[in-house]
């Protein structure tokens, strides 16, 4: 009896610890089934982010080609009213000589700019001459009075249009000026401009590319079928209104089928359209919806992008959490059997030393992948340093193009002067304008100069820089702004020159981006008034700039310095200047900060003090 108990003893306590075991099972049972649906959610918010940072960019870069475009045929009917033989014309009707001379030189003016069409219209809404008069769908005759760019500059309201051409059947914009003489209106120059190669550049893979007007029609798109077609049915008033003007002319217009339209939190849209180049029998894809407005002219980019490629990058971090999830199923299942089986202890350990021998090798690898991902870290940050600055060159880019039209416009105007005073032979005149001439191009230089110098890549190394040399620089790139923005700007900064320990070029990115933010922050203020003061203080060097602005917000304070956070409406900005500004003036030692500031707002940079060197 004793030796039966004894070894029943060992037999009875083996069922102790299945309770136990069997709520560890529970417990792994449930993570499996939640680790892969988390990591399915979570690399499809990354994805689908990352789309999303990725088309504002591309929106931006969009908007500001097109509005270059544009903007280069702005001056072209403004010109014609200088020409005296477009006078004559408007003046004398019959005037045959004149008529035939302002045809001869629009057609020449057409090929130079490389516009559609230039036309001169009468105080009727006539056209009296133009660039295509030798063709046999000339615009010599046509009344085009009903167009609203036409009616619009008969009344002292130079603008511009988007139609299709009643005559060519040909899309473009239209541009109308009025054209005058001692103060007194003699008709209209205008001009039409093909904006349709525009579309070349919008096709991204599987993302979608759209131009909308003000009543949804989209006239412009990398999607051919949505042409000329609108994303909500019109209304009968809207209708009405595109009949009268006749901008779609012959267009039927109708609606965009939509098989879903969900609207985001963000303001963003998901939108599945069943429209385009291949029939869906199915659910057409989903599509991210960003919009970015091109104001004045009421236009709406819509950038639409593929969630096929997120669902694909959640779908395939699923497959690897389940498999994670399988392969720790088995390392436990494979601790249990040698739990169980003493006799294979021995094969075990030798498993799991060559197990460890491969993590070892595993490790190995993975440092080396590390040390090649901190490698390229630094590549992508030096990228992001360069991209800020291309897009703080971007938002420059309307005020840099006013500023180099202006004396593009003189220098044509003097060189045309310079040839009239030559053939009459008033030579000292033929001089001074040449002179002239010569310092406009001379400015052109400076600011081309400064923009190329800013534009380059960095240096990565750190050396003495003159923060004289950097202001100026800076100031160069916005000198044009604050004077069309009527802003007053006061600079305090000692006689002897000072040094810093950074990099010329990023110390420049950061002083353009504070001063472009404080610009712009200043928009519709009374006061306008921008300061920037440099000072010494033993070994570091204080650079601040501040503004007449409303200043920060609490929220705006604690989010300042995160990347792609702006107070900014939506498609002015991607929110990483100020990211980007902190992390160079850290990488230089220093520190960039928001003061407190009774009114405005005031940021101060601290930077090493350095020596001048030869």
């Amino acid at each position: 009896m004793p030796a039966q108990t004894e070894s029943s003893a060992p037999f009875q306590a083996q069922p102790r610890p299945q309770p136990h075991v069997r709520t560890l099972l529970g417990l792994v049972l449930l993570a499996g089934l939640a680790l892969p649906y988390l990591a399915y959610w979570w690399a499809h918010q990354l994805s689908a982010e990352h789309l999303r940072a990725a088309g504002a960019q591309r929106l931006e870069v969009y908007a500001t080609s097109l509005e270059n475009l544009l903007d280069k045929y702005d001056l072209v009917p403004r010109m014609l009213e200088l020409d005296k033989d477009v006078i004559q014309l408007l003046e004398h009707p019959g005037d045959e000589d004149a008529r035939n001379a302002v045809n001869e030189y629009l057609e020449g003016l057409n090929k130079k700019a490389e516009s559609s069409n230039i036309y001169i219209v009468n105080l009727q809404g006539r056209t009296q001459a133009a660039s295509n008069w030798r063709q046999p769908d000339s615009f010599i005759g046509d009344d085009v009075n009903f167009r609203p760019y036409i009616r619009n500059a008969l009344r002292g309201r130079p603008g511009g249009f988007y139609g299709v051409g009643t005559t060519s059947r040909e899309p473009g914009y239209f541009y109308a000026h009025g054209i005058y003489k001692d103060g007194r209106m003699l008709g209209v120059a205008a001009i039409k401009v093909s904006i349709e190669s525009q579309q070349l550049s919008w096709t991204q893979g599987d993302d979608k590319v759209a131009l909308v007007d003000a009543n949804g029609v989209v006239f412009l798109s990398s999607e051919p079928e949505w042409k000329f077609k609108t994303l909500k049915p019109l209304t009968a008033s809207a209708r009405a209104e595109l009949a009268q003007t006749r901008q779609y002319f012959g267009e039927p217009l109708p609606a965009l089928t939509l098989a879903h339209d969900e609207a985001l939190a963000n303001g963003d849209r998901l939108l599945a359209i069943r429209d385009g180049a291949v029939r869906h029998t199915g659910m057409p894809p989903l599509m991210l919806t960003q919009t970015r407005s091109l104001s004045p002219r009421d236009w709406t980019f819509i950038y639409l992008s593929d969630l096929n490629s997120a669902r694909g990058n959640a779908s395939l971090a699923f497959l690897f959490a389940l498999l994670g999830y399988g392969f720790l199923i088995l390392l436990f299942m494979y601790w249990r059997q040698r739990l169980r089986s003493k006799e294979e202890l021995e094969r075990m350990v030798a498993e799991r030393t060559a197990s460890l021998a491969r993590m070892t090798e595993d490790l190995s690898k993975e440092v080396d992948v590390r040390r090649q991902a901190e490698q390229q870290l630094q590549i992508t940050q030096s990228e992001l340093f360069q991209a800020g600055k291309l897009a703080v060159l971007g938002q420059m880019s309307a005020s840099i193009t006013h500023e180099l039209n202006q004396p593009l416009t003189a220098l044509r105007t003097m060189s045309d002067n310079a040839v009239l005073l030559f053939e009459r032979g008033r030579m000292d005149d033929v001089r001074n304008n040449l002179k002239t001439i010569s310092q406009v191009v001379a400015r052109m230089g400076t600011i081309t100069g400064k923009l190329k110098g800013f534009a380059r890549k960095s240096n990565a190394e750190l050396g003495p820089v003159s923060i004289h040399t950097s202001v100026s620089n800076a100031l160069v790139l916005v000198e044009r702004r604050l004077q069309l923005e009527k802003i007053s700007f006061q600079l305090r900064i000692d006689q002897a020159d000072i040094y810093a320990l950074c990099d010329s070029n990023r110390l420049e990115q950061v002083l353009l981006n504070l001063m472009t933010n404080a610009i712009d922050s200043m928009a519709g203020c009374a006061v306008r008034e921008l300061h920037l003061t440099v000072s010494s203080k033993g070994e570091r060097v204080l650079i601040r700039v501040c503004d007449s602005g409303p200043g920060l917000t609490d929220e705006a304070r604690e989010r300042l310095f995160e990347p792609f956070y702006t107070s900014k409406p939506q498609g002015e900005g991607l929110g990483l200047g100020l990211a980007i500004s902190e992390q160079i003036i850290r990488d230089f030692g220093g520190s960039l900060k928001a003061e407190q500031a009774s009114a405005g707002a005031c940021f101060v940079i601290e930077l090493k003090a350095a020596q001048e060197t030869s």
